[in-house]
């Protein structure tokens, strides 16, 4: 038997594929694969940065499904269907739309895939596959299971290993899918089995891709603790809370942590509390005591602010680039607030008649990557588009890379560091016009 794992593309530029050079390792699939019997071959086929290969022979095909490539995938299922090759779906994005996904699939999976992976994986065999398989959020990655990192080899993947401690997040924000998808829970990994996966493979640069690895603090302290003597470097996503915490800064420090994405959001309370971005409310003054800590710890920070509340106006986001490139982050993002499906967001938006693209701007062959899909309250979309993507541009451009540069006391303080910062600094400024305005899906 051979199953076919499939990372699908976002869309296309002009009239050939795009190709991601910022990609990852599609650590999901690779932990499907550790879990599929050895007996079974297993091949992954990543559409970001390589051929589909829709003729080779095949018996299964599962195909991991994110809103933003929910179009190519239901593209690439399709041909697979044509061809008699059964097709099952998962993905955050499955979960949350399975009626859906169900038009485009043989089966789906519905939750964390892999407390149920060797039944799909049986009943396959025996061309008996069901409709659904359900499980409900929990553990973060079985123990025992190691990912199959030999299917990333010679995909030119960038030189940094994914791996997962925490999945969920206690927060309620009110455009997140993910605490849609997990209920406001968050489950946490054995700290031996993180260790293991670490202690199996050379790399010692890693990101935890956990949705927010700060949802435990004492958890993370555990884990800081456990790291500590490993030498190992590593950068993840985390809340503003942490600088709350003066004990748990310390030991981020000492364990290795470069840096955190972290969900700034906004420079404006009223929008902070639109959005119920709880950990950020608590004596704000301008985010300046968290920015000073992260600072004095060595943190290079990546902040995403999510830009088109109500409160939003264009003056208000150019200010919002001003405020990170007064701060020398080492890297931003200026996402548009996204109406994810299933969120009290999406929700919100569709009761007052705001959504655009027919509220499925996901499937929708007029929506662009990078564009709004809603009607703002005092900008019209395409305003609110611009804004952002000058903010982009701003942030990324040499003189605003030169000017980011000048802390010594972060992106300076090893020849590492400094690699690092350059290397993915002209990636995202490349990357920022390449994407913007790309079709989703291939046709």
């Amino acid at each position: 038997m051979k199953i076919t794992f499939i990372k699908p593309n976002i869309g296309r530029l002009e009239h050939s594929l795009y190709v991601d050079q910022g990609r990852m390792e599609p650590l999901m699939l690779g932990v499907l694969a550790g879990l599929t019997p050895p007996d079974v071959e297993c091949v992954l086929i990543d559409d970001r940065i390589e051929p589909m290969r829709y003729d080779e022979a095949t018996d299964l095909v599962a195909i991991t499904v994110e809103t933003f490539t929910a179009r190519r995938a239901y593209e690439i299922a399709a041909e697979y269907r044509v061809r008699g090759v059964p097709v099952i779906l998962g993905g955050m994005h499955v979960s949350l739309l399975p009626d859906e996904a169900a038009m485009h699939a043989d089966s789906l999976f519905i939750g964390d895939a892999e407390t149920l992976w060797a039944q799909v994986v049986d009943d396959a065999r025996q061309h008996r596959l069901r409709a659904r398989y359900q499980a409900a959020p929990g553990p973060a990655q079985l123990g025992g299971c190691l990912p199959r990192r030999d299917l990333f080899k010679g995909k030119g993947y960038l030189p940094i290993s994914l791996l997962q401690f925490v999945r969920g997040c206690r927060y309620a924000c009110k455009f997140c899918a993910v605490a849609r998808y997990f209920d406001r829970q968050h489950h946490v990994r054995a700290i031996d089995a993180v260790l293991r996966e670490i202690e199996a493979q050379d790399r010692r640069m890693l990101f935890f891709v956990d949705d927010n690895i700060a949802s435990d603090h004492a958890a993370l302290a555990d884990l800081c603790r456990a790291l500590e003597p490993m030498k190992v470097r590593w950068v993840s996503q985390a809340s503003l809370d942490i600088t709350r915490n003066p004990k748990l800064m310390d030991l981020l420090e000492r364990a290795g942590n470069w840096g955190n994405v972290v969900g700034f959001e906004s420079i404006t309370p009223a929008s902070l509390r639109d959005g119920k971005k709880s950990p950020n409310l608590p004596a704000f003054s301008g985010y300046r005591d968290e920015i000073r800590i992260l600072r004095e710890h060595g943190m290079q920070t990546w902040a995403a602010f999510t830009l088109g509340y109500d409160h939003d106006t264009e003056a208000s986001i150019a200010a919002t680039a001003d405020f990170a490139l007064e701060h020398k982050f080492a890297f931003a993002a200026f996402n548009i607030l996204m109406p994810y499906p299933n969120t009290p967001l999406y929700e919100q938006l569709a009761r007052e008649d705001r959504l655009l693209y027919d509220g499925r701007w996901w499937l929708h062959p007029d929506y662009r990557f990078n564009h709004a899909a809603f009607l703002p309250q005092h900008l019209d979309a395409d305003a609110l588009t611009a804004a952002c993507h000058t903010a982009r541009t701003r942030f990324n451009s040499l003189a605003g890379i030169a000017r980011r540069f000048s802390d010594p006391r972060t992106h300076w303080r090893s020849l590492a560091r400094v690699a690092a910062f350059a290397t993915y600094s002209l990636l995202f400024r490349r990357e920022v016009q390449r994407k913007h305005g790309m079709r989703f899906g291939l046709r």
